[in-house]
């Protein structure tokens, strides 16, 4: 269970570090009519909050291979 909990969410903040336009087009950008671009504090702090993800899940799976 921890193991794929810690995967996912190692997954899911990569994808948040590195393609934030992504992940504004999938979470917020169907909510407006009008197209527009991610502001950049938007982008920096989802970058911020991919990493923590990303530290999280890496070291859900190591504590699980150490117990």
């Amino acid at each position: 269970m921890w193991l794929f909990a810690g995967a996912l969410l190692a997954w899911l903040g990569l994808l948040m570090l590195l393609w934030p336009q992504a992940v504004f087009t999938f979470t917020e950008g169907w909510k407006s009519d009008s197209p527009g671009q991610p502001s950049g504090l938007y982008l920096l702090s989802t970058r911020i909050g991919g990493a923590a993800m990303l530290a999280v899940g890496v070291l859900s799976v190591i504590l699980h291979f150490m117990s």
